[in-house]
């Protein structure tokens, strides 16, 4: 079972944890006509105080070029969680999560959400003796605080989701999927996510976070680049080098370099809102999340320059 998990990071990974620990599955969703952008955030955080399951619930709204966020945060007992080891499913009340299909069906006097969405052509990224997973060999590791994984780099999402009684169609519509486990979240990072890049084969997810590590830190970088089939993979675990990074506001710069590589990465987040995060497995820290920001990328082979790309209905977190 260890080694199905560690090349299926999917999987629930906390069946023997008892405290101090959290697990939580992100499930981003952009509609038909581009003006809905949400994320569903089912997990369960475990200890001593508050033990629960949750699903968090996260929406982008643009109307007339404004963009609306809004977050929710639904508790359920932890009794009410649900999961498989013969294969990858989440089910928390009546609600429902797998590589397959989403099952929403949450209720307050804030917000109604329901509906069904299917998923397919999924797309996971390409695994080795070396990099089992996103983590490349520190997913090898138990004593990780925090440990990430990518489900699916992008893939189509067909169904329609109403909110608040008015349907939203997410027909042949583009969705990701990446998850968290561990104690609690890096104490900085930067993290992004786009795949609506004017190239449709194109999709991109970035991590640059302080790891601690045996009673110190250092800086962890995980960027992944799927352009017209083939993976561009910058990576601490790879020697990848963060040649350039500036942060001002809500606006990051990077520019990273491995081998004959370079990825030259400009990204800002226009509208943010506050979401729950872990601290030693408990839901009280916030982190600052945007779904409506953008990204532009260009990539380097040499001098010469093979790809440039700007990614639309971007996910951005700058907490530093």
């Amino acid at each position: 079972m260890y080694f199905k998990k560690l090349i299926h990071p999917e999987y629930f990974q906390g069946n023997k944890k008892k405290k101090n620990y959290f697990e939580g599955w992100y499930y981003k969703l952009v509609s038909h006509d581009e003006k809905y952008t949400l994320a569903f955030i089912p997990g369960v955080s475990i200890n001593d105080q508050d033990t629960h399951a949750f699903i968090q619930v996260f929406i982008s709204q643009t109307v007339e070029k404004e963009t609306k966020l809004k977050s929710h945060y639904f508790r359920f007992r932890i009794e009410e969680f649900e999961y498989s080891h013969q294969q990858f499913f989440v089910r928390i009340g009546s609600n429902f999560f797998s590589k397959e299909r989403i099952s929403i069906d949450l209720s307050s006097t804030h917000i109604k959400v329901f509906g069904n969405i299917v998923i397919t052509e999924t797309t996971p990224l390409k695994k080795t003796i070396l990099a089992p997973n996103i983590m490349g060999l520190f997913g090898y590791l138990n004593f990780m605080e925090c440990y990430h994984g990518v489900v699916s780099m992008s893939h189509q999402i067909n169904g329609i989701l109403k909110i608040n009684s008015s349907p939203v169609s997410f027909h042949l519509s583009k969705g990701y999927i990446e998850k968290d486990w561990g104690k609690s979240f890096p104490r900085a990072y930067v993290w992004m996510q786009s795949n609506h890049f004017s190239n449709s084969n194109t999709s991109f997810m970035f991590s640059y976070a302080d790891i601690p590590f045996i009673g110190l830190y250092f800086k962890g970088l995980i960027a992944n680049l799927i352009y017209e089939g083939k993976e561009y993979r910058f990576a601490t675990y790879n020697f990848a080098k963060v040649k350039l990074e500036e942060i001002r506001n809500n606006h990051v710069h990077y520019v990273l370099k491995k081998g004959r590589y370079k990825l030259d990465i400009e990204a800002a987040s226009t509208t943010q809102i506050g979401l729950a995060s872990p601290k030693n497995g408990m839901m009280v820290n916030q982190i600052k999340e945007g779904l409506s920001g953008f990204i532009r990328i260009k990539l380097y082979k040499g001098k010469t320059l093979i790809f440039e790309d700007k990614g639309n209905h971007a996910g951005i977190e700058i907490m530093k």
